[in-house]
């Protein structure tokens, strides 16, 4: 069925009508929105759910208004195209990304004095470097930008040549799609309706636990659900809508294996470790120090991690390696290397023969590409050092030499398999440059640093291609995408660290084991860049031995996973998602579980209007638990206060404090 055939009557408007003002206000306004609660994510749990359906179905539905507004008055002069609907998705996705792929609940955040300081090792001045407003926002523009550059060459390559799926930019243009003809506007009203009154269940549900908060360890997010004992190690429901939410987006798979693996770590695994205190580590060793049980939360989960992105590196690598050969066997015509008006090969539809047509018309010059990357690099050389002084200015050249190598890696295994391993490079980062600064220089913060800039270069390179195929999909032009994704990039070089800077400001334990935003990957980033300096020698006890071991059980279970059918596959669980609650808890595991059951529940009692309406249900719960933070935070810094404390005590304890109130009185 033809989808270019329904809009046939409609005209493409030029790429410089696509950007429109209206179109960049409201930009702005998703971006602030979501930056905030990525920021939340990202400093509670790092979990990251795909915000497309949520950005797309706001920004349809405030364009809308807009335009429906000015058409009663009179002054529409603009009518809102599909075009101008996807430089909104653009924009808001290339600048919330960087509230992840900035590094403030990660390495950028790990390189401050509050995160080594869980750590003895290597918290020397030379190794920390204190959040502030400043530095943070000339860094995400001096190392943001270049990876757009990077892959700007190879576009018709990858979306007309090799045809690559890029699922995620797939379906948000056939979402957009689907919004601008008649049938699914209708239906946009009222998944824009659903959304908004979870959204504003969730506003005030929200408001409401606030007042139940007024110290640490209050309120409804530490009810102990099931026990007191339950509750010591980490398993409860807190009530949060973020990660009902969350759990709703999720497939079924990621919260059955965040579950597994809360379970098998502080169900199993911590409370036997911690019966072997005095014999596998001193009994006196502090709760923070990697030397005593955190050691083994930490560095056990850090191999899950590593296992899983080093085969999916090689997976994806191999496959990406093995189409080359392929398309080299067939003969050069397939290859293409040059992105001139020469015609793409079998034209096999009207809508590829009209998408073709149309992302070939507008040409971005190829000095534009070279250009930019070489000038972008120039200032990022000689910045750099200025901001991190052990990060040495050959480091940042060698890294640029080898950028676009691993930004094409990247971008050609997103378009196979949707799989972004932007922190995977990162961590190689961490471990090579690390390394090569050496212990006397500064070497943690160096690894640190160009963790931020190969994360940052790869991670825009794939979704500026994923943006690149939401265009040709929806008869966007490559310029407004390319355009659409520099301005959202530069929105999310201020919005970003503000909001980050917010929260450092406002909530005063912000990093803090058992706090409400523990950012648990500032802690494994960190030692990720310890463990590349100490070497292995300073781990507790057997702490090695099991870092092997579910380092090579992370690599068998994905390879049993790939070699098995795929009806059975699907019951295997994700290492990389067992590996989340190894150090934070499992908390929000029964969050994500709960909201996972919900939405199998509505799948067998109504599939179709769950299809419909569970990811506008599931936006609506965590983007208002989010935009709380807001008004949370504003009254933090203002020194309001909550009112009441709710906690929950045992019966012993209960009666001793009923006796000292007692006897005070």
């Amino acid at each position: 069925m033809s989808v270019e055939r329904a809009f046939e009557g409609q005209r493409v408007p030029p790429w410089r009508e696509q950007l429109t003002a209206r179109a960049l206000v409201v930009s702005f306004f998703l971006s602030v929105m979501f930056s905030v609660i990525v920021m939340k994510l990202n400093l509670t749990t790092g979990i990251i759910p795909s915000l497309n359906v949520a950005a797309g179905l706001l920004g349809f539905f405030f364009v809308k208004l807009w335009t429906k507004a000015l058409e009663q008055t009179g002054l529409l002069r603009t009518p809102f195209t599909r075009q101008e609907n996807t430089v909104i998705q653009t924009c808001v996705v290339a600048a919330y990304g960087l509230a992840f792929s900035g590094g403030f609940g990660s390495y950028l955040f790990g390189m401050s004095s509050k995160i080594a300081a869980k750590t003895t090792e290597e918290d020397t001045s030379q190794n920390i470097k204190e959040p502030s407003l400043g530095w943070m926002i000339a860094f995400m523009f001096v190392v943001s930008f270049i990876g757009l550059f990077s892959v700007v060459p190879l576009r018709k390559i990858m979306i007309i040549d090799y045809k690559l799926i890029y699922p995620s930019g797939t379906a948000t243009a056939y979402l957009i799609n689907g919004f601008h003809t008649l049938n699914g506007e209708k239906l946009a009203k009222k998944q824009v309706w659903m959304l908004g009154k979870c959204f504003i269940g969730s506003f005030f549900w929200g408001f409401f636990q606030w007042f139940y908060t007024a110290a640490d360890g209050c309120g409804f997010a530490s009810f102990p659900t099931l026990g007191l004992k339950a509750y010591e190690n980490r398993f409860y429901f807190d009530f949060s809508a973020t990660y009902v939410g969350v759990g709703m987006i999720c497939p079924y798979l990621v919260n059955v294996s965040v579950l597994l693996g809360g379970i098998l770590s502080w169900g199993i695994m911590w409370p036997l470790i911690n019966n072997q205190k005095g014999h596998w580590y001193p009994a006196d060793t502090p709760p923070s120090s990697l030397h005593g049980l955190n050691g083994y939360k930490v560095f056990i989960g850090i191999a899950i991690i590593l296992g899983d992105g080093l085969y999916n590196f090689v997976k994806v690598l191999h496959r990406t390696i093995a189409t080359f050969v392929a398309a080299a066997r067939q003969g050069p015509s397939t290859l293409p290397v040059t992105d001139d008006d020469s015609p793409a090969p079998a034209i096999v539809s009207y809508d590829d023969e009209k998408r073709t047509q149309v992302f070939l018309k507008d040409q971005i010059p190829q000095w534009v590409a070279y250009g930019g990357y070489v000038s972008v690099a120039i200032i990022s050389i000689i910045t750099l050092p200025h901001i991190f002084p052990p990060l040495k200015w050959y480091f940042i050249l060698v890294a640029y030499i080898f950028a676009p190598v691993l930004a094409f890696c990247n971008a050609y295994g997103c378009g196979l398999t949707d799989w972004s391993l932007a922190s995977t490079y990162g961590k190689l980062a961490i471990f090579v440059i690390g390394a090569w600064a050496g212990a006397a220089h500064g070497d943690v913060l160096a690894g640190l640093a160009a963790c931020g800039v190969m994360m940052n270069i790869v991670s825009t390179a794939s979704d500026l291609m994923q943006d690149f195929k939401t265009g040709y999909l929806t008869l966007a032009s490559p310029r407004s995408m390319f355009v659409s994704q520099i301005i959202g990039t530069a929105m999310g070089c201020v919005i970003a660290p503000s909001v980050f800077w917010l929260f450092f400001k406002a909530f005063k334990d912000i990093g803090e084991e058992g706090s409400q935003y523990p950012a648990p990957y500032a802690t494994i980033y960190r030692n990720m860049a310890i463990l590349g300096v100490d070497g292995f020698g300073s781990l507790p006890k057997h702490c090695l031995t099991l870092c092997f071991i579910f380092f090579a059980v992370a690599i068998m279970i994905n390879l049993i996973k790939d070699l098995v059918s795929p009806k059975i596959a699907r019951f295997i669980p994700i290492p990389m998602a067992m590996a989340i609650p190894f150090y934070i808890g499992s908390y929000f595991a029964i969050d994500m579980f709960v909201g996972s059951v919900i939405l199998f529940i509505w799948e067998k009692i109504n599939k179709p209007k769950a299809d419909s309406f569970g990811p506008a249900v599931a936006s609506g719960l965590i983007c208002d638990d989010g935009i709380w933070t807001l008004p949370q935070a504003v009254l933090a810094l203002a020194q309001v206060k909550p009112p009441i404390c709710m906690k929950f005590l045992s019966r012993k304890m209960n009666d001793q404090v009923d006796t000292f109130i007692s006897s005070l009185s």
